[in-house]
């Protein structure tokens, strides 16, 4: 599939879910469906606090390890953002379903499986935070997050690589910020010198905690989609500005 060049979000499309969305970027369609605050379970329940329960599924195929490493790292990062001490003995349960991934050029598949490959970690954070404002659940802060390469020989940075320059790099990265500026997500693999980390760290933080945004297009059905280059940040706000007054229309009539 061509990978979307804009960032886009069909917003609450699942009718029993409390809240969902569907988050697509850079050829990576994620759909979050959230449920909570709800009863947790008698043996993971907390007194103090709620629980974040994350789910990955693939896009093919069943979850295996490289989906479990992904929940816990969405959960470690999710937990930073939701006030659980609010909802002592509950449960938020998030589920993350990959819709779409792009096509490894080294791979004769149309279907690539979410692999703990750290490029589709942005898409999964995303579509998870939208999924959690459009279930009403309180959130501290709002985070953003970017990919970040590093190829061989070079030591410019690509923002946003394509799969076959992923594969190239020598180094990727994710980084995530609040939008209180402080790091809620750095991982990374590959080989990389502290000054090119620093590099990384200061242009995720640019990127991530950027305020202008591009002109933001109401689509059909719930659909938001950008027209210029924006912020995932402000994207997020002006998608969640359109569904509100979609949802307050009926008292203007």
């Amino acid at each position: 599939m061509a990978p979307t060049a804009q960032p886009a979000a069909e917003l609450s499309q699942l009718p029993k879910a409390d809240g969902s969305a569907t988050f697509s970027y850079q050829g990576y369609a994620v759909t979050s469906a959230v449920n909570g605050p709800i009863e947790a379970p008698r043996r993971d329940e907390n007194a103090f606090e709620a629980l974040v329960d994350v789910n990955v599924r693939p896009a093919a195929g069943v979850g295996g390890t490289a989906e479990r490493q992904l929940e816990s790292i969405l959960q470690s990062a999710l937990r930073q953002l939701i006030p659980v001490r609010d909802f002592p003995r509950s449960m938020i349960q998030v589920t993350l379903q990959v819709v779409e991934a792009p096509e490894n050029a080294y791979e004769n598949t149309k279907l690539v499986q979410a692999q703990l490959n750290l490029p589709i970690i942005p898409a999964l954070l995303h579509s998870a935070i939208v999924g959690l404002l459009t279930a009403a659940v309180p959130l501290k802060t709002i985070a953003t997050a970017t990919l970040l390469a590093i190829p061989g020989g070079s030591g410019d940075i690509i923002v946003d690589p394509t799969a076959v320059e992923a594969s190239r790099a020598t180094s990727l990265h994710v980084i995530g910020f609040t939008t209180d500026g402080e790091l809620l997500l750095a991982e990374s693999e590959g080989s990389f010198t502290p000054e090119e980390w620093s590099s990384v760290l200061e242009e995720g933080e640019r990127i991530c905690c950027q305020r202008r945004g591009g002109e933001d297009t109401a689509m059909g059905d719930g659909e938001i989609e950008t027209t210029a280059t924006a912020s995932i940040r402000e994207f997020i706000r002006s998608a969640m500005e359109t569904k509100v007054a979609a949802d307050l229309h009926w008292k203007q009539r």
